[in-house]
């Protein structure tokens, strides 16, 4: 027998870390928050939730509505990794009247990687690190701890803090506001470096309906700090305080190849 035979009859190579139990989780969000992010008023959105990775080990402990879209590599039961992207949809003066005269944000996504640890039963770790695509050119770093507890078979609470930094690049797509823009908007030029974003803290009541639906209600407050916070776009008309209120739903569907 080859070495190559032999690697492949263990389970070696692509298609056997493939093979196996998976999940996919699809569902969504609908969120009453700030119209934008820096803006004092408010408006409905919707945000997809989804995420794919290999059953068993954490894959079923713990999810938030902060994670976004989530292709799991590595799963060993108290350490996951992978691959995680973000939909950003368009944002200009349709948005709100206050963004008309600024460049608008393209839809586009942010596409990057995440990582989260549990160091104990009922405390988990994430971070995800992601590059703008299209929508801006800039790097977004997102951190969060959850504390979770089940309250019975069914109902599950959490809550935790979270914190966010972004690069330059970032800031001046959101943020930024040049000679040209300040001419029709009225607003003071900025020039933004990076720096952290925001603080904020998290909680949630998720109601497992059935084995395959998970139903929750969530609440978020957030601070803008640095070169959000700076920024004319807060500073005159806009507010550092960001709260979301919202429910979700999700579906988890099991397959194996």
């Amino acid at each position: 027998m080859t070495a190559s035979s032999a690697w492949a009859q263990s389970g070696g190579g692509i298609g056997g870390w493939f093979s196996g139990d998976w999940y996919l989780k699809v569902g969504g969000a609908v969120l009453h928050k700030p119209k934008f992010e820096g803006a004092d008023g408010r408006s409905f959105a919707f945000q997809p939730m989804i995420s794919l990775g290999k059953a068993g080990g954490t894959s079923a402990k713990f999810s938030s509505r902060n994670d976004n879209i989530s292709l799991a590599f590595i799963d060993t039961g108290a350490f996951r990794a992978g691959a995680a992207g973000k939909l950003v949809f368009r944002r200009d003066g349709d948005t709100d009247g206050r963004l008309n005269g600024l460049s608008p944000v393209r839809f586009g996504g942010e596409l990057g990687g995440f990582a989260e640890v549990y160091p104990t039963d009922n405390l988990r770790f994430r971070g995800e690190v992601r590059r703008g695509i299209r929508s801006h050119d800039g790097f977004v770093a997102d951190l969060s701890a959850d504390v979770f507890h089940d309250v019975t078979n069914a109902i599950q609470i959490s809550a935790g803090p979270r914190v966010s930094w972004a690069s330059a690049d970032y800031f001046d797509a959101y943020y930024g506001v040049d000679a040209f823009e300040s001419a029709a908007t009225g607003l003071s030029q900025y020039s933004p470096r990076s720096g952290f974003k925001s603080v904020g803290v998290g909680g949630a009541v998720t109601w497992k309906a059935t084995e395959q639906l998970d139903t929750s209600v969530f609440a978020e407050y957030s601070r803008l700090m640095g070169p959000a916070a700076k920024s004319s776009l807060v500073r005159e008309g806009g507010s550092r305080r960001q709260v979301t209120i919202g429910a979700s739903a999700v579906y988890r569907f099991d397959f194996s190849l």
